[in-house]
């Protein structure tokens, strides 16, 4: 697959992000994959090992526990894979697409360099 980066400008809408400099922005839109997910798969699963952290560019996602169902939507400026990453623990939720969607991901090196000292403040 291709490695189609995300862009600066998508990166800035994500409050999180927003704080960070413009040329560590610019270097993290670098190393962020951005792809097209549509409904039916779930991105992420519950359970799963965690490896990445998403940003919603686009569309609509919804977020289920296997006990708890439907825990919440996610819209454009939201995040997701911070905790199976941050506390490496599994995935605590499932994700999937409700409509047409774009998301950028990184993998757990990048997410410990750029994105791990914005939880830490």
């Amino acid at each position: 697959m291709r490695h189609v980066p995300a862009s600066v400008t998508e990166l800035s809408r994500i409050g999180l992000l927003a704080e960070l400099p413009g040329e560590q922005l610019s270097k993290l839109a670098h190393r962020m994959r951005r792809e097209e997910v549509g409904p039916g798969q779930p991105l992420l699963r519950e359970g799963d090992e965690g490896d990445r952290f998403y940003v919603v560019l686009n569309g609509l996602l919804s977020v289920t526990q296997n006990d708890r169902g439907l825990r919440r939507i996610l819209k454009p400026g939201d995040y997701f894979g911070e905790v199976a990453l941050a506390m490496d623990l599994p995935r605590t939720a499932s994700i999937s697409p409700m409509t047409l969607s774009t998301v950028a991901s990184c993998d757990r090196e990048t997410f410990d360099e750029f994105i791990r000292p914005l939880f830490a403040e």
